[in-house]
């Protein structure tokens, strides 16, 4: 008899890598503290939406529209999309919102890193600068 060892799925490890990278930058590259606190309040929000609209499809009741889970995901809740997938196995078998989830991912993680560029600051002040803020 062989005992299975439970197995974390890598996109669990992503997930949870990336929030920690989030935190790091805050301490490495003077990322703003409510920027970090805007990606755990979103990935907490969009685990608990995937969670609603799990239980919602279970008992056949009004669900959360799939734009408003990949908006989410895209505004910096992607994190807790994948978490909700993995561990709610909600919306883990529909290729293609994997595919749009995977793309907003993608989108997001680019925007953050430019964000640690010092491009990033100097586009920022000549953005604010063009719209008189």
């Amino acid at each position: 008899m062989s005992i299975k060892k439970k197995r974390r799925p890598l996109t669990v490890l992503f997930a949870c890598a990336y929030l920690g990278f989030v935190v790091a930058a805050a301490f490495l590259f003077a990322v703003p503290l409510y920027l970090v606190a805007v990606y755990y309040g979103l990935t907490i929000l969009t685990f608990i939406l995937y969670a609603r609209d799990k239980s919602a499809a279970q008992r056949g009741a009004w669900r959360i529209s799939e734009k408003t889970l990949h908006l989410f995901a895209l505004l910096g809740g992607w994190p807790g999309a994948l978490l909700g997938q993995k561990l709610l196995r909600h919306k883990s078998q529909k290729q293609p919102f994997k595919a749009v989830l995977w793309i907003t991912i993608i989108i997001n993680s680019a925007l953050f890193l430019y964000w640690l560029t010092p491009a990033a600051p100097l586009f920022l002040k000549t953005l604010r600068h063009y719209l008189g803020v």
